[in-house]
This record gives structure tokens, sequence and C-alpha cells, in this order.
């Protein structure tokens, strides 16, 4: 149905350490995830260190899932 896309940022090093993994990653195989991470719409840009977290999204993504890179609102 859905890559287990919590194998796939382990093995690119995106996942230093995970709660519940077994749960996770079974809850990736079986239905669509929503993933999202926040930007500061007040910093000037966006750097080289916003870059893990948007190839991790990329990733998902390609997994099937559905990210969402938000600015604005909470992060701010």
């Amino acid at each position: 149905m859905f890559e287990d896309a919590l194998l796939v940022l382990k093995e690119r090093g995106h996942v230093e350490w995970c709660s519940n993994e077994e749960e996770l990653s079974a809850l990736f195989k079986s239905e669509m995830v929503t993933a999202y991470v926040g930007f500061d719409p007040t910093a000037d840009s966006l750097h080289v260190g916003h870059l893990i977290p948007i190839m991790a999204l990329a990733w998902i993504q390609r997994c099937g899932h559905r990210p969402i890179p938000w600015a604005g609102g909470g992060p701010g």
C-alpha cells in the first residue's frame, strides 16, 4: 500500500531516535500520514539548516504520504 517512510528516513540519517518505532512503522505502511515542518516567517531567508527538514518532507512525499511545509501562524 504505502512505503515505510520511517525506514527510508532512518536509512538516510534523518531519524536518530524514535519512541514506539514499531507502531509508527506500521502506521506509515497502512495509511497516508501527514507530516509538517514549520518555518519562521520573520527570518530574512531560508538557509542551509532548513534543507534537512525540507528533504525529509520530500522523502515523505515520495513514499506516498502528505507533506506540509508551513511558514507563518504557529511557527511565527
